[in-house]
């Protein structure tokens, strides 16, 4: 067996050179190396190797038997190092393969799963897999290339780019309003049937905002329903159970239509940063470039 950490293969490439320019000194033209330096890469190429691959007279050079089997042997090289980089840059130019996306419930349905579909459209040779849930994913073990998170971040070895902003209002539908009226005050809101969000790590706490800047952090005392999802909560609202705190992209269409209300809205969480994020080299990948690009013209739409 050839131990290959004793060749230079680099000096494979300056060998298919020199043959197909037909000597040193075009070799050297060609690959912007002096001629004594391309005699010196073939003397160390043959000692590498152990035998002699060319002949050199004054007048011509040649192959040997040994230099003509291996130079059939090094242009395949050649040629399969030259397409097996060409398929790694295939994607810069139109991304194709499969793009797989991280992103909660509510935000992966309401708004990454339309910008995906307008990536297909866009760019036919790339597929797209949604892969919605509101735990965290590992990135590396689930084989994810993008991961949406909402708020704040854990510290990690991951990048992230901003590709969004949000707030949080409490809502409630008409009809539990027309039974429970209107509170006036933070004190009333902390008494009224609550609907939790449970995956939250407080699900009876809102930290609120008003446009002064002022906060407030309240506990809410009665809770009456809860879910792990979201849309569930959203869902339960609508069926008047209670008063949520939920984000303005999930409740945005419900209080356009009137179906959901704000309750209190003039307090609302401090506006906080939707980022994707994704493992360190991975922004070099066309797919995850277009991947950000697209919420850059979402976000100049949406502001």
């Amino acid at each position: 067996m050839v131990d290959l950490q004793s060749i230079n293969l680099n000096r494979l490439l300056i060998f298919n050179a020199v043959i197909e320019s037909g000597s040193l000194t075009a070799a050297g033209q060609r690959l912007g190396l002096a001629n004594t330096m391309v005699s010196r890469h073939m003397q160390l190429l043959e000692a590498e190797i152990g035998v002699s691959l060319l002949t050199r007279s004054t007048r011509r050079l040649s192959l040997t038997d040994a230099g003509r089997a291996f130079y059939a042997a090094s242009s395949q090289i050649a040629l399969s190092t030259e397409q097996a980089v060409q398929a790694a840059r295939d994607g810069l130019d139109a991304p194709r393969g499969t793009l797989r996306v991280a992103a909660a419930i509510d935000y992966g349905a309401m708004v990454v799963a339309p910008q995906l579909a307008a990536l297909r459209r866009r760019y036919p040779a790339l597929a797209v897999e949604l892969i919605c849930a509101d735990h965290r994913v590992d990135l590396i073990a689930e084989r994810i290339d993008v991961a949406v998170r909402i708020g704040k971040l854990a510290d990690s070895s991951l990048r992230a780019v901003a590709i969004d902003d949000y707030h949080k209002s409490l809502v409630a539908s008409p009809d539990f309003i027309a039974r429970v009226g209107m509170p006036k005050s933070l004190v009333q809101l902390a008494l009224l049937p609550y609907i939790a969000l449970t995956v939250l790590p407080q699900p009876m706490t809102l930290t609120l905002q008003n446009a002064q800047r002022s906060k407030r952090v309240i506990k809410m005392r009665n809770p009456v329903f809860s879910a792990n999802t979201a849309p569930a909560c959203r869902a339960a609202v609508l069926a008047g159970e209670g008063v949520a705190f939920l984000t303005d992209f999930a409740t945005a269409a419900d209080i356009a239509t009137g179906t959901l209300i704000r309750v209190l809205p003039e307090w609302t969480s401090p506006r906080g940063q939707i980022h994707a994020v994704f493992a360190d080299g991975a922004q070099r990948e066309q797919k995850l470039r277009v991947f950000l690009e697209a919420f850059r013209r979402y976000q100049d739409k949406t502001n």
